[in-house]
Formats: structure tokens, sequence, C-alpha cells
């Protein structure tokens, strides 16, 4: 690897994660409270030492896929470290495993927290927990591209390594001009909700708060009882609506700007996620009702808030869903498996994924059937290559395997198995809430030191899509480093 050049791509990483802090500084500094100093010491802190690595002189310029990919794992790693710093200045988490933890879930948009009154944080802490996630939704790398005059070809291994999906696609040639039009399209949604909010209601501090939250699909709340805490169902409706849309692949909007509308219904990713989202409604809705837990309007009301907080692993609740009932809850959990469409700013395995993976098993079955007849699978009229596929199964057993060892590790503290699975399932799903006394009115605090460190990893791990950390902790990657 190129160690003086990924030390050269993260000092520069970790000086605008610096910049950021002042929006929080500047909140704390309107509302007179005591976070203000603790955001100007952290972002002096993170900027000397952004500039400090600034200064590595490096000998060659060669930048292959190995070093894109340590460059996004560490890059993760350590605005997660430095991000944690307000936490711990400020007194407000100060427990650096806990702090850690609240960074991580905060950049990699999961929405998982220590935190059992929120209400009664500073306002910079609340409104930095949910810039965090909005910094992540897009990608710290790709806002780093979008910031930066230029980004050279090679920042595409950064893209690859930082984007959801099996293949990341550039918009336009220049890499730093695609960043530029996904960050200028995610803008302009964000802003657009926040509008929304205001007109619903809600105090312009809150509706920057949550607009950031859903537009990373990540979840913190100004509240302790989330978007429950309004009881307002217009509110709901908006938050509902846009939690679907920050689920769907942004290359749909961009070439939907460009005139192409059908774009959206010939895009069979889309469909299926649709699909998915309409039929868990209907489904959730109906056992709710039945059940005479809500009218069916409240059920709806619900149901489509619910699903739609989950499956784009937002992780947003109006209602404590944990007392739903098994039928319910088993498909809230099915969702958290699949999660949004690659491209969108949600985590999980992702919707072409499943798609995929649908595919080659009715492949394998046609393969048994008519061995001699060439199967190929289709995406949208369009030929799989055997790498991409061979890259899906790859991963998904990955991501099993990653599920198995971390739950045996989290069963250690010796809780309830529903809290201790769904605790893995929801943090490697950048999900957030679970079940059990992780569910939508608990948290994370009674987790041990250990389980924490380990969550942590599973959700850089899924925001990543597990490649980028593997690769950070291949022995083989590291030899004849060029340094």
């Amino acid at each position: 690897m190129n160690i003086r050049l990924i030390i050269k791509n993260l000092s520069i990483v970790i000086c605008i994660e610096a910049l950021c802090m002042l929006f929080p500084f500047l909140i704390a500094l309107i509302y007179g409270q005591n976070d203000a100093m603790a955001f100007l010491l952290s972002a002096l802190i993170t900027f000397c030492a952004g500039l400090l690595m600034l200064t590595t002189k490096v000998k060659t310029n060669n930048f292959y896929t190995r070093d894109g990919f340590a460059v996004v794992a560490l890059s993760w790693i350590f605005v997660s470290v430095f991000g944690s710093l307000p936490f711990l200045l400020s007194g407000t988490i100060p427990s650096p495993v806990n702090a850690f933890f609240e960074t991580v879930s905060g950049f990699s948009t999961t929405g998982a927290t220590i935190l059992d009154n929120v209400e009664t944080l500073p306002r910079g802490i609340i409104f930095w927990r949910s810039f965090t996630q909005w910094m992540g939704g897009m990608g710290v790398l790709v806002l780093t591209a979008a910031v930066l005059p230029s980004a050279g070809a090679s920042f595409y291994h950064v893209l690859k390594a930082e984007s959801p999906g099996p293949n990341p696609e550039k918009l336009v040639p220049k890499i730093g001009q695609t960043a530029k039009i996904l960050y200028s399209i995610y803008i302009v949604l964000t802003s657009f909700l926040v509008i929304l909010l205001l007109i619903a209601g809600m105090p312009l501090y809150d509706a920057l708060v949550h607009a950031f939250a859903t537009a990373g699909t990540g979840g913190f709340s100004s509240k302790t009882l989330s978007i429950g805490a309004y009881g307002s169902v217009f509110i709901d409706v908006i938050i509902t609506v846009f939690m679907f849309l920050f689920g769907i692949n942004f290359t749909l909007y961009y070439h939907t700007l460009k005139g192409n509308f059908r774009s959206f219904f010939k895009n069979e990713e889309f469909r299926f996620y649709i699909g998915l989202v309409f039929a868990s409604i209907i489904a959730i809705t109906l056992n709710l009702v039945l059940n005479g837990f809500y009218s069916f309007g409240e059920g709806l009301r619900h149901s489509a808030f619910q699903v739609n907080s989950i499956i784009s692993t937002t992780g947003y609740s109006t209602t404590d869903f944990n007392l739903w009932p098994v039928f319910s809850k088993f498909i809230l959990v099915m969702l958290m498996f699949i999660g949004p469409s690659a491209g969108s700013t949600g985590g999980s395995v992702k919707c072409i994924r499943f798609l995929l993976l649908f595919k080659i098993i009715k492949r394998e079955l046609a393969k048994i059937i008519h061995p001699r007849v060439v199967h190929t699978v289709m995406i949208a009229g369009k030929a799989v290559d055997e790498t991409t596929l061979w890259g899906t199964m790859a991963f998904f057993f990955i991501y099993i395997i990653i599920f198995v060892i971390s739950s045996l590790i989290v069963a250690l503290d010796g809780k309830d198995l529903i809290s201790s699975v769904t605790a893995v399932i929801t943090s490697i799903g950048n999900i957030g809430p679970g079940l059990g006394i992780i569910g939508p009115m608990g948290n994370y605090s009674g987790f041990s030191d250990l389980s924490k460190i380990v969550l942590s990893f599973c959700m850089i791990a899924g925001r990543l899509e597990i490649m980028p950390l593997l690769v950070l902790f291949s022995p083989a990657a590291w030899k004849r480093a060029s340094i």
C-alpha cells in the first residue's frame, strides 16, 4: 500500500471534519449553553491533527484499489475517534467507549444510542449527533470529493469502496463532478424536508435536526420518544414519505432531472423496493387491526411509518412496535436484513443483492432442468457479469458470518436472545432500534464495553459493506507497502 498517500488523503478528510464542527459550535453559541468550548477545542484538535498529517511527503502518486479501500476504512475510524471529542470534552458522555459508540452510530447512520434522556443534552450536542448522520448518509469521502476543487481518477477507488451497492455509477466522467451532483440532490431534498417540517409546525431547530437524520437515514432525534413525541399526523406523513425517498437510488433522481422520467419504473430494483414496501404495509396493517391494536386508519399510519423507517434503515418510531404481534415484528426483522436500494443513504444488504440472489437461485434450478442451455442473469435487460454475481454471494456469506460471530460475543453479556440478536442485526444493518431492551423505548447502555466495541465494528462494517474493513485487516494487503 502507498501508506504516505493514504495518510495524505486522511488528513484532508480530518480537516473537513474539523470545519464541520463549527456548525454545532455556532448552535452552541446561539443557545448559550456550556458545550461551545467543547466544540471549539474539538475542532482545533482535529484540525491540528489533520494539518500534521498533511505535512507527510508523498514519494509516489500510485493509487490502487486496495489503497482506496484502506483510505475509506481508516477515514471512518478516524472521523469517529475525533468526532467523539465533543461528547468527551463537554462531559455529556464521559466514557470513551460510549462516546465512540455514539459517534460511530452517528456517522454510520445507525441511530443506536446509549443515552436515555435526549432532552437534557445541550443543543449543540444534539445538533452534532444528527449532523454526523447527514455527513455519513452520502459518505464522508464523497463529501470530501464534493468539497475539493478537483478529485482525480484515483478517487474512483474511494467512491467504489464507500458507495453502497455492488457497483457505483459515475454520473459524469469526472468523479469530483459526480460527487457534487449527488450532494446537490442531497441538499435540495434535505432543504425541501426542512421547509415542509416548518409548515407542519415543527420549530426550526427541531426541523433541522430531524431533516439531517432523515436524509442520512440515521434516526437520531431531539426527543427521547422520537417522532412520536410530536403526535402529529402531518409530521408523520412527511417523515414517512422522505424516508422512502432517501431509500431510493440517487442516480434515478439524476436521470429524472436529465429528462428520463421513465427511469424509475424501468429500474427493476426500484420496482422490487416499492413492491416490498407496499406489501409489508398492507400485511402489518391487517395484522394490527385484526389483533385489535388500532383502528384501520391508525394501523395504516403506524405501519407505513415503521415499514419505511426500518427498510430505509432510518430507525425513527412513532409507537413502541416492540409490543406488536409476532407476525408484524417478524416482517420488520425481515426488512432489517433487506434494506433499501443501492446508491441510497440507507444501509443493510440492499434490494439489488436480494434480486440477484433470487435470480442466481432461479438460474441454478434452470441448469438442473436444462443443463445444456446457457443461462444468463439479467437486470434491466442487461447481462450481469459473473464477477458481480460471485461478489454478491461472497458479500452475503461474509455478512452472515460476521452476524453469527458478533452475536456470539454479544451473547456473553447474558441478555435475552431477542435483544442480543437484534442488536447485531440493527448494528450491521445500520438501523438502530431493535426488539427487547433495545426497542424504540430502550437503548444500548446496558451492554458491556466489549459488546459496544463489537457493535461499533458492525456499524462501520455494515455502512462500508464489509470489504474495506476486511482489506484493512488483511496482512496480504500490506505486503510490499510503499512508504
